[in-house]
């Protein structure tokens, strides 16, 4: 299970770093949120996939995410994933700490795949953010 949900991140990574977002949104759930700063998130795989197409546009569509130590906490259908996520740009400036301690949430389906419900690559530091 543990390397299944690393290879899902990995593909999820290759597809941001190539813009690929309709690939990308086919390992979000119907419902997922995504944290697109503290103070904003996107519901749905239509809003994830608008946010994605901005938060590349914002990088000058230079982004490369990739993640460095995982630890994932499974319970039956669900998973706990605490990731330290490493991004790359070739923006010289960003609002945002591009060394992360991400926590992803993801639930396997019917089918048995491993879906993204909750992304949160900002983690834990947006409890000193303002309310979402």
């Amino acid at each position: 299970m543990e390397h299944e949900l690393k290879e899902v991140i990995k593909i999820c990574d290759t597809a941001i770093k190539k813009e690929d977002f309709d690939t990308l949104m086919n390992y979000y759930s119907d419902d997922a949120i995504l944290v697109v700063k503290p103070g904003r998130i996107a519901r749905g795989k239509e809003e994830i996939k608008q946010a994605f197409i901005s938060i590349a546009a914002y990088f000058k569509n230079s982004l490369v995410p990739a993640q460095g130590e995982m630890v994932i906490l499974k319970a039956g259908d669900t998973a706990l994933v605490l990731s330290q996520t490493l991004l790359q740009a070739d923006k010289e400036e960003t609002e945002f700490s591009m060394d992360r301690r991400a926590t992803y949430v993801f639930k396997r389906n019917a089918q048995g795949a491993w879906l993204c419900v909750i992304d949160n690559s900002y983690g834990t530091d947006l409890i000193d953010s303002p309310a979402l």
